[in-house]
């Protein structure tokens, strides 16, 4: 049987020594980490980005398909993606989390691996957090901070008219594996002996599970000396994410169905589920990817990159927020982009 250490056996200042014992600094920018009262950080004359994002069991996230390592990864991408959708470098990350006593120290380390897996690979040191009980449930908060040169980041509200709107690699495969591990939980709750069919399908799994933040597009656009007039990452659903940046530019836009960049294991996945893949391209969130414009005369610059899809153009705001299908339809786009497709 499995060792099971009680959290009550350490203690919130033993836990939280145990959980961050191995965590290394990668940034200059960092003073002081964890362990005293607060962190101390200095950007040397550089602009600080701050962003924070709360993780709730059962709302953000099912404990039942979801293991801990990845979600301990999870936690920290969907706050980096931020830091990046600024076009800044991402830092330091502080974790604060609530947990009921179902949770051992052996589970608390499953998560804090993902935690440690993801600050290696992104390079982010943590700096802090806090632990504390909870009634029920796992709770997460993290907090990521960045740097940026001064006058470099870039907000959603900049889009200027006639610009091109790009999104980095595919969407719609985060919802397909939700709706996959959904159903099979579904499955599970029915007939307990049967297993999860997931043949194939780790695509789209791995995009829900394990995202990652598009630190090469970013690292793209400063090789390449672009600034995007506006950007934002996609967590809600592509469709709500144009709909963000035209309205705070306020501009129209003009998207093509058929540039949406959609994997081809996702479009396979649609059909098998008797779904629209445009539908869940559109709807679907938690992809992470990166969505922006610019200007016209930097498209000769991004045709270097395989993994920046131009799907559109920003218009006068007159001209509405639309989308053209592949049958030369046009529809309006809604913050729930599968509504325009019906009927």
């Amino acid at each position: 049987m499995e060792k099971r250490t009680e959290i009550s056996d350490l203690g919130e200042f033993g836990l939280i020594d145990h959980l961050t014992r191995n965590f290394e600094i990668y940034n200059a920018s960092t003073i002081i980490g964890v362990g005293d009262d607060a962190a101390v950080i200095d950007h040397f004359g550089k602009q600080t980005v701050v962003t924070t994002d709360l993780l709730i069991e059962g709302i953000h996230f099912d404990l039942s398909y979801t293991p801990l390592k990845h979600l301990g990864y999870k936690s920290v991408i969907v706050n980096l993606s931020d830091v990046y959708a600024m076009n800044a470098q991402p830092t330091q990350i502080t974790v604060s989390i609530g947990i009921s006593n179902r949770f051992s120290v052996e589970a608390l380390d499953e998560f804090y691996e993902g935690i440690y897996a993801a600050c290696k690979k992104y390079k982010v040191d943590l700096v802090g957090g806090d632990t504390s009980s909870s009634g029920k449930g796992f709770i997460i908060s993290v907090t990521a901070l960045g740097e940026v040169a001064p006058d470099k980041f870039v907000q959603r509200s900049t889009a200027q008219q006639g610009d091109l709107i790009c999104v980095s690699g595919d969407v719609g495969g985060a919802f397909l594996g939700l709706t996959l591990l959904e159903r099979e939980k579904a499955i599970y709750m029915q007939s307990p002996g049967v297993q999860p069919d997931l043949e194939g399908e780790d695509y789209i799994v791995g995009k829900l599970l394990m995202p990652e933040a598009r630190k090469d597009i970013i690292a793209f656009f400063e090789k390449n000396n672009i600034t995007p007039t506006s950007m934002q990452d996609v967590s809600d659903g592509l469709s709500s994410e144009i709909l963000h940046i035209t309205k705070k530019s306020n501009l129209g836009c003009m998207i093509f169905e058929e540039k949406l960049p959609i994997h081809e294991k996702s479009r396979m996945a649609a059909y098998k589920f008797n779904l629209d893949p445009t539908a869940c391209a559109l709807s679907g969130g938690e992809d992470y990817e990166l969505i922006f414009t610019l200007k016209q005369e930097d498209y000769e610059k991004i045709t270097l990159n395989e993994d920046i899809a131009v799907i559109g153009y920003t218009t006068a705001p007159e001209e509405g927020t639309r989308i053209k299908t592949k049958g030369g339809n046009l529809y309006d786009i809604t913050a729930q982009g599968w509504n325009a497709f019906k009927g």
